[in-house]
């Protein structure tokens, strides 16, 4: 009877070691109307909603000295009205109607989303034209929006535990200005920012040939793409915007920063290695490499760090991927009393073993299993398909991207990564930043005079 039984589950252990098969393509129809404005449209009837996407080909890397900060001081603007939309009527529209709706910006793009019941597509078609075509650009938006934007860097940076530290990593990692600078800018900068370069901005970047949009949802193609051209095909096309040299020199030794934090309550060591761009060959291999690394509490640096040793109290971290160079970041919080050196040592401890054995079989198949799951994740919704086809557009001028990716990442063998890591994860091209809690005041003695 035993031997049966495990004859009789032989076939399932077999289907759990098998590598996860693909996922079907997303189908997409691509145009491009006469302005350059690249138009997606994704056809799903799962639910009455629909998602759409304008990204545009413009980030942090487009500022010049002296006014960093500006594309996302920008992105503020874009919500304070155009010449049919008042202030903050944006907002009550996709609210009223039963949707949701935000906007983003990083180093390479600014995109902005809703999602609505299927029944509001004009509107949202409307709404993203408007700006497109006639952003209202005052004093007061400005200095409005210049305001929530120094509020927003007091929150998120300023009064913030690690705030400075990543500020202080993002400078030590990049030598080419458009990277070495933070997207959220500085104080000085955003005060510096005048309405004629509100407008120039506008005039450069926020052009039909200079973005993406994708429609993804409960949608019939033909007359979806009927209404963009209705909406947007009068809007003018622009000149292109200059190109921006992103390369980066290479990096011949460790950089390493210690700061002081009066709003971190334990010690953190945050390491970054420079990548090359998000559309190399390598990135893949790199993607899996994290499953390995940092990939939940079966992952190698969690059981050593947190499990096994018992020096850190977590430990995350991924590929940040980048039009140009990229990064691949490392978290760790460190528990009381535990020195830095020490988990620096265990990390260096892992890397060389990384260096000088392939990942077992067991490790390469759970970080493809890892990799399809988080791809199913990706599509549950029709946000996450426009946003990702959008984003893949702006970035790497290849929306596919989104079919291919995954087939690429369940390619990856061991010897793959063990390539990567040692091509990529030295000491040499990395940067290390430590933040410890700023010492307490001493507290007087009870008694004293």
């Amino acid at each position: 009877m035993k031997k049966t039984a495990a004859l009789q589950l032989l076939p399932l252990w077999c289907a759990l070691a098998a590598p996860p098969a693909p996922l079907p393509p997303i189908k997409f129809t691509e145009s491009r109307l006469e302005n350059g404005l690249r138009v997606f449209i994704v056809e799903d009837h799962y639910a009455p909603v629909f998602s759409i996407a304008v990204s545009y080909n413009t980030g942090s890397r487009d500022e010049r000295p002296g006014r960093t900060g500006f594309a996302h001081l920008f992105e503020h603007m874009m919500f304070k009205g155009s010449e049919n939309v008042g202030a903050g009527e944006h907002f009550f529209l996709i609210f009223n109607n039963g949707g949701n709706m935000n906007g983003t910006t990083n180093a390479d793009r600014t995109v902005y989303y809703e999602t609505l019941p299927k029944n509001q597509l004009d509107l949202a078609l409307f709404l993203e034209s408007d700006r497109m075509r006639s952003l209202e650009i005052t004093q007061a938006n400005l200095d409005n929006q210049r305001e929530a934007v120094k509020e927003e860097r007091r929150i998120g940076i300023e009064n913030r535990p690690y705030g400075r530290s990543y500020e202080k990593l993002t400078e030590l990692a990049f030598d080419n200005f458009a990277y070495k600078h933070t997207t959220i800018g500085s104080m000085e900068d955003l005060n510096a920012a005048t309405v004629e370069d509100v407008k120039e901005f506008f005039r450069i970047y926020y052009a039909p040939n200079n973005a993406a949009l994708a429609l993804v949802g409960d949608l019939n193609t033909k007359e979806t793409l009927e209404k963009v051209k209705k909406y947007f095909a009068g809007i003018p096309r622009q000149d292109p915007p200059k190109s921006v040299d992103l390369a980066e020199p290479a990096r011949t030794e460790e950089r390493r920063a210690t700061i002081e934090d009066k709003l971190a309550r334990t010690t953190q060591i945050h390491i970054v290695w420079k990548l090359p761009p998000g559309g190399h060959v390598d990135i893949p291999a790199v993607q899996q490499l994290r499953a390995i690394l940092v990939g939940g509490e079966s992952s190698r640096l969690y059981q050593k760090l947190v499990k096994e040793k018992e020096v850190a109290t977590s430990v995350f971290g991924g590929a940040e991927e980048r039009a140009g160079p990229s990064l691949f970041h490392l978290i760790i919080n460190l528990r009381p009393g535990k020195e830095p050196a020490e988990v620096e040592t265990l990390i260096d401890q892992e890397m060389a073993r990384l260096h000088g054995e392939e990942p077992n079989e067991a490790e390469v198949n759970r970080a493809r299993s890892m990799s399809r799951r988080s791809e199913v994740s990706s599509r549950e919704s029709s946000f996450n398909i426009a946003y990702r086809l959008t984003d893949y557009t702006v970035l790497y001028n290849d929306p596919n991207r989104i079919n291919t990716q995954l087939a690429k990442q369940l390619g990856v063998s061991a010897a793959d990564m063990q390539r990567v890591a040692k091509q990529y994860f030295r000491k040499e091209n990395r940067v290390v930043v430590t933040t410890l809690p700023a010492a307490q005041a001493a507290k007087p003695k009870p008694g004293g005079n």
